[in-house]
């Protein structure tokens, strides 16, 4: 008993010597020809044009050519079918098909989870993956791979879930996922790119788009694996249950970052001291504040920090701030002269602003000598303080080598009692 397949590549090649290779091949040489056409035009018309955005480009670029020769192959093939066999074009069409699959797969992998070390791991894992089940399409063999992962089947209650049921569902919810990851960020890079909205109404809208599709992702990647979605009222009740016991401080921290993007009272980009950390906002999530120094550290804070304890936002209303420089000089200085050289030494600095006006005043008489205190203003709050303050300083140390007037120094007179003294 001899046992015979029936699949595109047998026929092909049981077909080889018929004259319709060469019609076939033809198509296919013209198809891919106009598609490499056709693509190029496209492509430097989108390229020029400033509507269409980097990802949506990216993504188009990627699949257009194989998807305008599949679109042409198809009607050849169409045509051929009516007078000669088509079993070149038969194979020619699921390949063309992968790699549409691949380019998009692979394309969407690297937009949803950039920067990750396992990724051009896992690029070559799914694209031969995705070839190898179109191979054995090919070959015939899918159709006895997928009957025997039925085979292995268990039942639970009036449920049975056999090997194809589990492989299709991790297959389908990872597919629906990863689509709704990046119709999720496309749409946050549309979002954030809306300059007439506020940034925080664009952050909170962008996280609620990209929430709003993962939740409609899992429920229909569930209901494509042929889980029952009520039994997401069990997990809820125990979702509910472990927010009342242990998840309060991350549900908390979620919490408090809505309000804060709602009530714009932190933006990204203002400058705060939270707790002892002075800083500008790098990032602002619905769980965690990046706020980022001067020396380049960059410390989280929890988003329940933020509303529990006091924050002071440098740049609220604006991004002025007021710089407070204390300086003492001896009684015997010139101190006219002296608050001269001071104010001098501020303005010469192209960081301190001209309006509000620098300032010196005389603060108070002190033990050692009069104390003097200049206020200056900047609109970069940002840039730091201390090296600003260290120029100013090291101008006015020059000056004031040059006008000889005297910085003091504590003194005391001591007096010491001899032992003849304390006899008498």
């Amino acid at each position: 008993m001899t046992l015979t397949t029936s699949n595109p590549l047998s026929e092909f090649i049981s077909n080889l010597e018929q004259t319709a290779i060469i019609l076939q091949l033809s198509v296919l040489v013209v198809s891919l020809f106009l598609s490499w056409g056709i693509n190029r035009l496209i492509l430097q018309r989108l390229n020029k044009s400033k509507g269409i955005s980097k990802i949506g480009y990216g993504s188009l670029a990627r699949i257009l050519f194989p998807l305008i020769a599949l679109l042409l192959v198809i009607p050849g093939r169409t045509i051929l079918k009516t007078k000669y066999s088509i079993h070149f074009l038969n194979i020619v069409v699921p390949l063309l098909f992968a790699l549409i699959l691949i380019r998009i797969f692979v394309y969407a992998l690297r937009q949803v989870f950039t920067s990750r070390n396992w990724l051009h791991t896992s690029e070559r894992f799914f694209a031969m993956s995705i070839w190898t089940g179109f191979a054995l399409y090919l070959t015939g063999f899918l159709p006895d791979i997928l009957e025997a992962l039925n085979y292995f089947s268990v039942s639970i209650g009036n449920q049975r879930i056999s090997l194809l049921n589990i492989l299709s569902g991790f297959v389908s919810i990872f597919v629906t996922l990863l689509a709704a990851m990046w119709l999720g960020r496309i749409l946050e890079h549309r979002v954030m790119a809306a300059e007439n909205l506020n940034i925080n109404s664009r952050v909170i809208l962008a996280k609620l788009i990209r929430a709003l599709l993962i939740i409609v992702g899992v429920l229909v990647a569930l209901s494509l694996a042929g889980i029952d979605i009520t039994i997401l009222s069990v997990f809820g009740g125990a979702l509910g249950i472990g927010i009342g016991f242990g998840l309060q401080k991350i549900a908390s921290n979620y919490v408090s970052g809505f309000i804060i993007l709602l009530d714009r009272s932190i933006h990204p980009g203002d400058v705060l001291t939270v707790d002892g950390r002075f800083g500008k906002v790098s990032q602002l999530t619905a769980r965690y504040m990046v706020l980022k120094s001067n020396d380049g550290t960059e410390a989280i804070i929890p988003n329940e920090t933020l509303v529990s304890s006091t924050v002071i936002n440098h740049s609220y209303s604006n991004r002025q701030i007021r710089i407070k420089i204390p300086l003492q000089i001896s009684y015997q200085s010139d101190l006219k002269i002296a608050m001269k050289i001071m104010k001098q030494a501020a303005i010469k600095q192209p960081r301190v602003l001209d309006d509000p006006e620098t300032n010196v005043y005389l603060k108070s008489f002190g033990e050692n000598g009069i104390d003097l205190e200049m206020g200056i203003w900047i609109s970069d709050p940002e840039e730091g303080q201390i090296g600003l303050c260290s120029d100013i300083n090291l101008e006015i140390w020059y000056e004031f080598q040059k006008a000889g007037i005297e910085i003091p120094y504590p003194q005391r007179d001591i007096r010491i009692i001899s032992s003849e003294d304390s006899k008498q």
